[in-house]
């Protein structure tokens, strides 16, 4: 009896110090998730100052879990933007890119997630209802079409390809898939003058890796996937 009790006193004390043990490194991995998530809200694009593509995607999705059908994803592509760079340099091609930025952020309002994705490529999920978003994206289109002065104050032509994806036309509040639409909505007002606003038929594009098949780079993408 006594050896059995010393048995179950030892098993009873390897219990306690494995707890222990498990205790703070279950703690310290939460805090290290919390922290890396932090810290990829927290970086931005360096010659625009928006979220970069972490950032922007955990800004996005607490925007579609506080705002729900009242959210607004949109991708927006620079038109011609290789164009630019090709006559008028980089430094001009960079200073469309910042300004385009802003207009972004001044128009998306202060808790919208705004992110660079790449490029000439950026995303917004903002707060807009159903009743407005023609309107708004209508206002969208023109303001991204005003000219850029760039360093020697000379003017350049800007135009901007914008697709918008909205969870109540599309029935789904998952970010991939409504930028999925969105980027696929995009892509058919290509060089229009407009803003698309995705419906189902656009949710229905084949895509590869997330992205409308055919994209530059996709082929390239899918091959290696």
């Amino acid at each position: 009896m006594a050896s059995t009790a010393r048995v179950q006193d030892r098993l009873r004390q390897r219990a306690l110090l494995i707890t222990t043990l498990t205790v703070p490194l279950t703690g310290w991995t939460v805090h290290a998730v919390s922290l890396h998530r932090q810290l990829a809200a927290a970086r931005r694009d360096p010659l625009t100052g928006l979220l970069g593509r972490d950032g922007y995607t955990i800004k996005a999705q607490q925007a579609l879990r506080r705002y729900g059908d009242s959210t607004l994803v949109l991708l927006v592509d620079v038109d011609h933007f290789k164009q630019i760079n090709d006559t008028r340099g980089h430094a001009a091609g960079d200073r469309v890119l910042a300004v385009i930025a802003r207009r972004l952020t001044a128009w998306a309002g202060g808790h919208a997630s705004v992110g660079r994705l790449g490029g000439d490529e950026f995303a917004v999920a903002t707060r807009i209802g159903p009743g407005r978003r023609q309107l708004r994206l209508a206002q969208l289109t023109t303001l991204l079409a005003q000219p850029v002065e760039v360093d020697n104050g000379a003017p350049v032509d800007v135009a901007a390809s914008i697709g918008a994806a909205s969870p109540d036309i599309l029935g789904t509040r998952d970010l991939r898939l409504l930028q999925r639409a969105a980027d696929a909505a995009m892509y058919d007002g290509k060089h229009s003058g407009r803003a698309i606003l995705a419906g189902p038929q656009h949710a229905a594009v084949p895509s590869i890796n997330g992205r409308r098949a055919g994209r530059p780079g996709t082929d390239s993408l899918g091959q290696a996937a």
